[in-house]
């Protein structure tokens, strides 16, 4: 058998006035999506377990089969993994976000305004951080001597304390969570002890709002128009975590295509092989054939590709319903079409496909939603009650409700669970 996930981050939506009413996977052409859909399963589920937030880490580890509330440590340690960030057991990793901030003086002053600094490049970022460290290590020396901090992905950073600081009880908050909020009512705190551990971050995040807004990379950016990247941003905490192989778990070889640094970090922990595909990004001028060429080449090697697309989440954030449903249907066209031809090449029976989003992002909130996602599967000994297209509100009238997210992979693979509840 051949198994293949695709993973369109942040996909699902809610109804846009500006769509007359309907969802960017509901106004997006999808054939291939939604021949999965009608001749298969549609059905939702719960991939963010109840009291947690909807975040890419927790629902994609749910998706992929594993429990967070069993192996999530904190989003950073995962994203830490990717980049082969050494983290000793005690240490405490953090993801720091390069944001933009609304500058004093002006409409947005104190405002949070962009998670990405406009889509910061690798090359300006990693300028940045560079300079960021010298003058947090001439201004905090003694925490720096512990700190070390590694560039990511554009905006994305990795920082690791190794001082024997405790910042578990340390509350943060992920900037693409507060669009257009105050910023500074959402500061890490804590209570008692973990109180000096957030003020540790508090005075480096200060610093940062010294350093970067006159530096010359962003003084440029500004020039051009573009978002300058004036503040650092610590969040997502967590030490180093622990989870079993897939291999292991379900005697399956699996590959992962994916531009973000949090997915690939998942799959090495799980056994995965991460594909290189060069013109990957998490924005539309994503290379979406170069993945699924990546994928199907992979099945040849694999029993199971992840194919993770992060482009309609990036979309999402920046309250882009039009190019969120153009890079739905760039997925549909260069992704899904040519993964489910080459899985028919296997032959009849001997194949499974999974369409779904890991979560909700909200176009109208530029934030993330715990609402079940909707999920098609089709292939061998797979057949519905109810079909549709792909949307939302045709899974959610079907008949297949997992209210476990991480059971849909145990579903996926062998037929279900008996925590899928039937729904005439």
């Amino acid at each position: 058998m051949k198994y293949a996930i695709i993973i369109a981050d942040g996909a699902a939506d809610k109804p846009i006035a500006e769509l007359g009413g309907l969802t960017p996977l509901q106004a997006a052409v999808t054939p291939n999506m939604d021949l999965v859909a009608t001749t298969g399963r549609l059905g939702t589920a719960q991939t963010t377990p109840d009291g947690w937030l909807a975040g890419s880490d927790v629902c994609t580890m749910c998706l992929l089969g594993y429990d967070p509330t069993v192996y999530h440590t904190g989003r950073a340690p995962l994203e830490a993994a990717a980049l082969n960030v050494p983290m000793g057991a005690s240490d405490w990793v953090f993801r720091v976000n390069l944001v933009t901030v609304g500058a004093d003086g002006t409409p947005d002053e104190g405002l949070m305004l962009d998670h990405s600094a406009g889509a910061i490049s690798d090359a300006e970022a990693r300028t940045l951080l560079a300079g960021l460290t010298e003058f947090w290590s001439q201004h905090e020396p003694e925490v720096m001597a512990s700190v070390r901090l590694y560039p990511g992905v554009s905006y994305r950073n990795i920082m690791v304390d190794a001082s024997g600081r405790v910042y578990r009880g340390v509350r943060t908050t992920p900037p693409h969570e507060i669009p257009r909020e105050r910023w500074d009512l959402h500061l890490p705190r804590g209570e008692g002890a973990a109180n000096a551990s957030a003020d540790v971050l508090n005075r480096l995040m200060e610093l940062s709002l010294q350093f970067l807004p006159t530096h010359p990379v962003n003084v440029e950016r500004t020039a051009r128009g573009k978002r300058a990247a004036n503040m650092a941003w610590a969040w997502g905490q967590g030490t180093r975590p622990a989870m079993p192989i897939f291999h292991a778990r379900f005697g399956l070889r699996g590959a992962m295509t994916t531009a973000v640094d949090l997915l690939a970090g998942i799959a090495g922990l799980i056994g995965w092989t991460r594909l290189s595909v060069p013109g990957a990004t998490s924005y539309h001028d994503n290379d979406y054939a170069g993945q699924g060429r990546a994928a199907c080449a992979a099945l040849d090697t694999h029993d199971l590709v992840c194919c993770h697309v992060e482009a309609p989440d990036e979309m999402s954030h920046q309250g882009d319903w039009k190019t969120k449903v153009l890079a739905i249907e760039a997925i549909d066209r260069e992704v899904v079409g040519p993964l489910l031809a080459k899985l028919r090449s296997f032959g009849d029976e001997q194949w499974r496909a999974l369409i779904l989003p890991d979560h909700y992002t909200l176009c109208g909130t530029r934030k993330h939603d715990a609402t079940p996602v909707p999920f098609a599967m089709s292939g061998a000994m797979v057949r519905g009650h109810r079909t549709g297209p792909f949307s939302e509100a045709s899974a959610g009238e079907a008949d297949l409700h997992v209210t476990q997210g991480h059971e849909l992979m145990e579903f996926f693979l062998r037929s279900g669970l008996p925590s899928v509840r039937q729904r005439g």
